[in-house]
């Protein structure tokens, strides 16, 4: 394989890695292809003539079915802008639920070959003679499959934006509404002051989370009773080539991010976003390892209820599979057959068993065996004796040489030569002189050498050993995998060989619990997995019940639908002081709230509906005023508004624990409180100081219109700096201090909140509407919006790097945040700053909330000041300092904005940083004195 192959070279020389699953990480893309090469002929490039450059490998899209040359790819997405199907919501943490609507839209493809009949005339699709038609004969959408003829007459601009019903598997689909994007780590904003952290818990915080890898994605689900979403683990490896078929197979006819591959991590992360999604069922596609794999995850996640789990058998052996109804392997049935089986399949128990194992110390023969059994959880059957000296021998062969063993014939061939020796050897005949086997406390070791048995199974479920049945019926004892009772059955090298033709072993016992004792080293096997086991003490017992998924069998009629789980949830309030000290800190947060009692309610209740339960709960506890707290979704918790309450679901904002604030009265939570008057006295403040903006605007020059003027004259902006200094200082200097008092503050004190929902005392009013006046000052296009229910956006950051104040001031009016951040921590300031684009800071200054100007980056923890000052952007620097920025915080290495200046070698700037530093501290020691 070449270096560039599975990649692309874009249009600014970058390459772009060609992904066959979807990415979970913060650098997931939404709409991009899932890509996978392909030899199949008759299907044209996506891209077309003359655009087609005809060159390299072919790449077919799975999730959409497109193909595109590995050249093509870039003026595919760059020129032609054609993306996947969009698999999740790109919101922030408040705003999954405010949109007006969730609803899927059609993805239209442009088919030059077409399948099926047209939705909309009903006659059938042009079949071409020529193996590739240049021609568009039909559009089709990825996501339902309908198609119409590509004629006005069939399909025209109406249907572009309609709603996709997600096609004829909508009640399995997990809709993209679903899965929501989070925010960037350390994105996030508080409705809090920066509130002092304590460094001893700093430091073990920041342990705990280097342990434990962020959430880049959350689900949060609908519930609807006849919505059974499915997610699928897959195993590419099982069954040859056939794993890696089925993936893309499920990716085009489901959410490709409802379908895992199992090497690619496990089933921990699957299971771990989706365990919140009511109603939901599992398909496991691979081996019984594979199966008993996610339920071992399943057990690991303590989920309740258990989601159902079904089965796809890959590969040989499937006993599993076989019992459930799905057959013994995987042959070509279409994948919407099998779909439509697993929504109309029927649930089951089945009985788990625990192994428990110590070691024999009254055994003298100590042997060369391991420990512990390779599985400590029996799914399917436990056995020892000559069977599991079969299997082991067959493992150590494969590992040995696996290219021998890359044929379902081959290895039936081994097994059956290698029961053909046992059969001449006896080896094992001995194996009831070994082992002594007690049921329910009755000794049943006599049985076993009467019958002289060369293996002992313990059976849990009818099939084994690849679709044979030791256990026989003629006893009169039905087997049932969820009755509590396993089945022992001992088997001879004479009935081995039978099983195959129909023959069955000896009946020993039906138990609940069993305890067998080794005096020597004996082959054993768990579930297919065999190893030698030194001389112990093994305790079987019932250890839970799984729910299975069973294939509906022809004629027993479809069971009514089970009413959905109740949700049990624990009330607890949080105090507000207890909140400003710790919102960083969510186990803090959870030791230190109060219980106020435990609540019962379905999976659909909205927050209205819990609250009015609340408000019924005889506690004394409940506060008079109070607001529900999401702690799921989020790396910290964070308020929910109450006027948004009817549509969050509970389960979106609490798992086992549903916390509950206990509100200030006057305290305004710019996060979504419950309280509304915060918001009303946010907006006068804001009149009021637009109309002391105003009036101080006669008496104070803007700098905005000239400079705007010089920037675009001048090529070279650090030349221009030098040159405009002493102008703009003059300008900023002339503006009062961010602390001095206004020259019309009004006499009477009148509370002002803060951007964070703080309210400011008495001594800050003054400062805070001098900085708000302030922020008016530059004069461009001050937007008044409301910062409660802004967007995360990464196109904010990009319009300040480009220079694009047009696009910036769109995306604010659309109401996407100016504190969006990258992944280093920076905002559109500090990008702004460092670019010196001098147009994009004023409005960044006057329309972002103030808090702006001192956030620090993760990366060196610089504020925006800093990095202008480090890049000798002087006249950034004097709108920054007249804004309000902090000329005396130091970043990680120490260091303030007057010491990156002189780094940077600018001792003007520096000498100008250091004269407002002084200024500053003078005038807040004189506020102090008066």
């Amino acid at each position: 394989m070449g270096d560039d192959e599975g990649r692309a070279v874009g249009a600014e020389g970058a390459q772009r890695e060609f992904r066959a699953t979807p990415d979970w990480a913060e650098s997931a893309i939404n709409g991009e292809h899932l890509w996978s090469p392909t030899t199949q002929s008759g299907d044209m490039c996506y891209v077309g003539e003359p655009e087609c450059t005809k060159h390299g490998p072919r790449y077919k899209c799975a999730a959409c079915k497109i193909v595109a040359h590995q050249s093509c790819v870039p003026i595919l997405l760059d020129r032609l802008r054609f993306t996947c199907k969009a698999t999740f919501r790109d919101v922030g943490v408040r705003a999954y639920r405010e949109q007006a609507s969730t609803a899927v839209t059609h993805h239209w493809v442009h088919r030059r070959s077409q399948k099926g009949k047209c939705r909309q005339c009903g006659k059938s699709f042009q079949s071409k003679l020529s193996f590739s038609s240049k021609e568009i004969v039909a559009l089709s959408c990825s996501w339902c499959k309908t198609s119409y003829h590509n004629k006005e007459a069939c399909f025209n601009l109406t249907r572009i934006g309609e709603e996709c019903t997600l096609g004829s598997h909508k009640s399995i689909v997990v809709p993209p509404s679903w899965i929501v994007k989070l925010p960037r780590r350390g994105s996030f904003k508080s409705s809090l002051r920066k509130s002092p952290k304590k460094k001893g818990s700093s430091k073990k915080k920041t342990k705990d989370k280097a342990e434990k890898e962020p959430r880049a994605f959350v689900i949060k689900p609908i519930p609807t009773a006849n919505v059974k979403p499915v997610i699928v683990f897959i195993n590419p490896k099982s069954g040859g080539n056939q794993g890696t078929k089925l993936l893309q197979k499920f990716q085009w006819h489901l959410n490709p991010r409802q379908v895992f591959d199992l090497t690619q991590g496990g089933p921990k992360m699957g299971l771990e976003l989706f365990r919140k999604v009511p109603n939901l069922r599992v398909l496991a596609c691979g081996g019984d390892g594979t199966v008993g794999w996610v339920l071992s995850v399943l057990d690991q996640l303590a989920f309740h209820p258990p989601p159902a789990v079904g089965v796809l058998p890959l590969g040989t052996g499937n006993d599993l599979a076989r019992a459930l109804g799905w057959g013994g392997g995987y042959t070509d049935e279409p994948i919407s057959k099998i779909l439509s089986n697993i929504g109309n399949s029927e649930t089951v128990l089945l009985d788990r068993w625990q192994l428990k194992v110590e070691k024999n110390v009254d055994a003298k023969d100590k042997g060369d065996g391991k420990e512990q059994l390779p599985l400590s959880v029996v799914n399917n059957y436990f056995s020892m004796g000559v069977d599991a000296h079969i299997a082991l021998e067959f493992h150590e062969a494969r590992e040995a040489h696996p290219e021998r063993f890359n044929s379902r014939l081959r290895n039936k061939m081994f097994y059956g030569q290698m029961g053909g020796k046992d059969l001449v050897r006896r080896k094992w005949k001995g194996l009831a002189e070994l082992v002594t086997l007690e049921c329910d406390g009755k000794d049943l070791t006599p049985k076993l050498k009467d019958h002289r048995v060369h293996a002992v199974v313990f059976l849990n479920i009818p099939s084994y050993g690849g679709g044979t049945h030791p256990w026989n019926r003629a006893s009169g004892i039905e087997q049932a995998t969820d009755d509590g009772l396993i089945e022992v059955v001992g088997l001879t090298t004479y009935q081995l060989p039978l099983l195959q033709a129909g023959g069955h072993g000896t009946c020993i016992a039906q138990c609940r619990t069993a305890r067998i004792v080794t005096s020597k080293t004996i082959p054993m096997q768990v579930d297919g997995e065999a190893c030698k086991l030194e001389p112990s003490v093994i305790t079987l017992s019932l250890l839970n019940q799984a729910t299975m998924l069973a294939k509906r069998r022809g004629g027993r009629p479809q069971a009514q639908e089970a009413a959905q789980e109740s949700l049990k949830v624990t009330v607890l309030k949080i105090s507000m002081p207890d909140y400003e000290q710790h919102h960083y800190d969510k186990e803090l947060l959870a030791q230190a709230a109060q219980p106020i009692g435990e609540l019962e309610t379905g999976p659909a209740s909205d927050l209205e509906q819990v609250r009015a339960m609340i408000g019924k709960m005889e506690s004394p506890n409940i506060p008079p005023d109070w607001c529900f707290v999401d702690s799921c979704t989020a790396e910290r918790f964070f308020r929910v508004d109450r006027a948004q309450e009817h549509l969050h679901f509970l389960m979106d904002v609490a798992a086992e624990q549903l916390f509950i604030l206990e509100e200030v009265a006057d305290v305004a939570d710019t996060s979504g409180g419950s309280g509304g008057s915060g918001a009303a006295t946010k907006d006068v403040s804001r009149e009021t100081s637009q109309e002391t903006s105003q009036e101080m605007s006669q008496e104070v020059l803007s700098p905005s219109d000239d400079q705007s003027t010089s920037d675009r004259a001048s090529p070279d902006p650090l030349t221009e700096d030098k040159e405009s200094f002493t102008t703009v200082s003059a300008s900023a200097a002339a503006m009062p201090a961010p602390h001095a008092p206004l020259p019309h503050a009004p006499s009477t004190y009148t509370p002002v909140y803060s951007t964070d929902g703080v309210p400011i005392s008495n001594t800050d009013n003054a400062a805070a509407g001098s900085s708000r006046t302030q922020q008016k000052l530059f004069g461009l296009n001050y937007v008044k919006y409301s910062h409660l229910l802004e967007k995360s956006s990464e196109d904010v950051l990009r319009a300040s790097r480009e220079n694009d104040l047009r696009r910036l001031r769109d995306l604010h009016q659309q109401g996407y945040s100016m504190l969006s951040i990258d992944a280093v921590g920076q905002t559109a300031l500090h990008i702004s700053a460092r670019a010196d684009h001098r147009d994009i800071v004023k409005y960044l200054l006057a329309n972002a909330p103030p808090a702006i100007v001192d956030i620090p980056d993760t990366e060196r923890g610089q504020t925006a000041l800093q990095v202008a000052a480090a890049g000798g952007r002087r006249s950034v620097c004097c709108l920054l300092v007249a804004a309000g920025a902090s000329l005396v915080v130091r970043d990680r290495q120490g260091r303030t904005a007057k010491q990156l200046a002189l780094q940077a070698n600018d001792s003007e700037l520096a000498h100008y940083l250091e004269s407002q530093e002084r200024f500053h501290l003078v005038t807040e020691d004189v506020e102090t004195i008066v």
